[in-house]
């Protein structure tokens, strides 16, 4: 049972991670109509989702432990409830600090309790195809922008933008909470089994986190999300900038999760065929001249043309970061060392969106951002050609075959 289970455990992480994701990369799409309806500035909308990420990356640390010692259902719970509460209390909000606080502060944690829970059990379900399971769940989090950016640019036509946060906010938990559900933990973590007793003797948590394989997986994560987070809050405005009409511009947002949907597939075929390291860096390099390229931008072509390499790249490396987790420490700390990636990533995805709003309100446009992320992507691929993995590898088989009797 458990080695067919395992599936199910995929699919509902990829359900909770694209609402999750989703709601939490709307804001995107309602950003000129919230500066235009409200006089907030872009810089100050923008800090809401930098307040986000940085709330992301506190919260996948603690949300990470917190899965290791109860399972990942209740953290999955909470983290529908909190998203629900977060979106609905940012629709009522009236000034910017609150907008940015309910937003950014609440709806981060809610993704963080998704996030870092999920893509840790998934680990350990698998044994052999594991780069695949990870990266079909990096997958239903890259449809977010095929259908939650195109649901919430649907509502915002219709109501105003107060409105369709409380819709989003009515969804997010009835899509969720039967997902979280379905979570159980890795059968590897019953503690009956010998698998997890003997892995978990292998490294202990201060051991893990001092080494130079943690360092290196968290500076890479950093670089990497620091390299997208700019173009990927910002191209809907730039383009916008370039004279394309808004539906136009959110459907380029639309074909970078296109693209990325395959390139999670993609990447995770890749990386279980050629190792998660070296398809990580040949990766990373790809992003970065994504991001160079659309500095060059101009009509719709061009810009579907970048976002369809820009969304496979970018989107393809993240799953393999939970891999060379997995490969490299024991399950038993994954949701504490995935979660500490997490909170790496969710630091450089804060820069992207404040950076790009400083830029356009000093300079007028978005080509410096586009330039920033280039070398910031050539740094994150330089980093990552570093990493080494452990002389002998702390991590048993998974037991994907055996059945589990661990609480959720």
């Amino acid at each position: 049972m458990a080695s067919a289970y395992r599936w199910v455990i995929v699919a509902a992480g990829g359900l909770n991670g694209c609402v999750a994701i989703g709601a939490m990369f709307s804001l995107p799409v309602f950003l000129t109509a919230m500066t235009r309806d409200t006089g907030w500035s872009r810089t100050g909308v923008s800090s809401a989702m930098t307040l986000g990420f940085l709330a992301m990356a506190v919260g996948s640390v603690g949300w990470g432990a917190f899965a290791d010692r109860f399972g990942p259902r209740p953290a999955a719970l909470a983290g529908a409830v909190l998203l629900a509460a977060g979106l609905a209390s940012a629709g009522e909000a009236r000034e910017l600090w609150r907008f940015q606080l309910v937003f950014g502060v609440v709806v981060g944690v809610a993704a963080a309790a998704v996030l870092a829970p999920t893509i840790a059990a998934v680990t350990g379900w698998f044994d052999t195809q594991r780069s695949l399971a990870v990266s079909l769940v990096s997958a239903g989090m890259g449809m977010a922008p095929m259908t939650m950016a195109p649901l919430a640019a649907w509502l915002i036509a219709r109501y105003d933008w107060r409105t369709s946060f409380l819709c989003l906010a009515a969804l997010a938990p009835a899509l969720m909470i039967p997902a979280a559900l379905l979570l159980r933990r890795p059968p590897a973590l019953d503690a009956a089994a010998p698998a997890g007793r003997a892995e978990a003797a292998q490294m202990t948590v201060p051991q893990a986190v001092r080494s130079p394989q943690f360092i290196i997986l968290l500076l890479t994560n950093f670089a990497c999300c620091a390299t997208h987070s700019g173009p990927i809050f910002h191209t809907v405005s730039y383009a916008m900038t370039c004279g394309l009409p808004a539906a136009a511009a959110v459907s380029i947002y639309s074909v970078e999760g296109f693209a990325g949907m395959f390139g999670r597939i993609g990447f995770g075929v890749l990386g279980d065929k050629f190792g998660a390291k070296r398809t990580l860096v040949a990766g990373l390099l790809a992003q970065a001249f994504g991001a160079l390229a659309y500095a060059g931008a101009g009509g719709l072509e061009s810009f579907y043309a970048v976002a369809a390499l820009f969304g496979f790249t970018y989107a393809g490396v993240m799953p393999l970061y939970a891999v060379l987790a997995r490969e490299n420490f024991p399950l038993g700390m994954m949701g504490l060392v995935i979660g500490a990636s997490g909170m790496a990533g969710s630091l450089g995805m804060a820069l992207g969106p404040l950076l790009g709003g400083w830029i356009f309100d000093a300079y007028g446009g978005y080509v410096r951002l586009y330039l920033l992320s280039f070398g910031l992507g050539l740094g994150a691929a330089l980093i990552g050609a570093t990493f080494r993995p452990f002389a002998q590898p702390a991590t048993a088989p998974a037991l994907a075959a055996a059945p589990s009797s661990a609480p959720s």
